[in-house]
């Protein structure tokens, strides 16, 4: 299986829920052994082999986890997640290094990673690492990763990047349309009843169909990627696919 740059691989066919993943190696071998490893789990991979190409990934894609290797070529792997966290980017980063002393771990931690993992590494612990992560809840984050950007919670606002010319733009929101999709992306891989936004966003709300009304302002405002609907059950926060990114209107 290939891992070039920009590279996603995923589980054909499968029905469990799958998380994006962001994964910065530029040993072939091991990129494409983790791409096989991570897509045949469930997760849907984005495969860079620089520093730049992943900064640039981590900024417009939305992946709910990075795995980055510390010593990338362009950008270095800390400075990378120096620069990440500088820029408000919340998303849980484990480090892949073969720095492996106790003051290694230390300086990857201390640089705003989550987790430090020393090669070579059993596949079994990257793997618990990993989903140990995503069971972090995001809900204390002043931003939160969205299709097509990230939502400062306390500005009330979603960063995007237009697919035109203008580039990277600004998308206002009311106070419950941030609370609402603040909730949602929280918790990225669950899949919310309605009953359940309305007793969190919406308490003093009769019907359950006032969700259904915000979700029509989000969309109208993000596009219509940015929440997922599951048909008999609730909502869940949409995902960026491998051929593009929610289109704010």
């Amino acid at each position: 299986m290939s891992a070039g740059v920009g590279d996603v691989a995923g589980p054909p066919g499968a029905e469990r829920p799958v998380a994006r993943l962001l994964l910065a190696e530029d040993d072939p071998q091991l990129s494409e052994m983790l791409v096989e490893l991570l897509s045949g789990e469930g997760y849907l991979v984005d495969a860079v082999r620089d520093g730049q190409s992943a900064l640039q990934q981590a900024l417009t894609g939305s992946p709910e986890v990075a795995l980055l290797d510390r010593g990338l070529p362009h950008v270095d792997g800390l400075d990378l997640v120096v620069r990440l966290r500088r820029a408000g980017w919340s998303t849980p980063v484990l480090v892949l290094s073969a720095y492996g002393t106790a003051r290694d771990r230390v300086e990857g931690l201390d640089a705003g990673a989550e987790d430090y993992l020393a090669k070579p590494f059993d596949v079994e612990e990257l793997l618990a690492r990993l989903r140990a992560l995503l069971r972090r809840p995001l809900s204390q984050a002043e931003t939160l990763p969205v299709p097509g950007g990230r939502l400062d919670i306390h500005a009330r606002t979603v960063s995007v990047s237009f697919a035109s010319a203008s580039g990277v733009g600004r998308v206002d929101l009311s106070a419950r349309e941030t609370a609402l999709l603040a909730v949602l992306a929280g918790r990225p891989l669950r899949v919310f009843a309605r009953e359940e936004l309305r007793g969190q966003v919406f308490p003093e709300a009769e019907a359950s169909n006032v969700v259904d009304t915000y979700v029509h302002y989000l969309r109208r405002k993000l596009g219509r990627d940015v929440v997922r609907t599951v048909h008999g059950v609730g909502y869940q926060l949409g995902r960026r696919d491998a051929g593009g990114q929610a289109r704010p209107r």
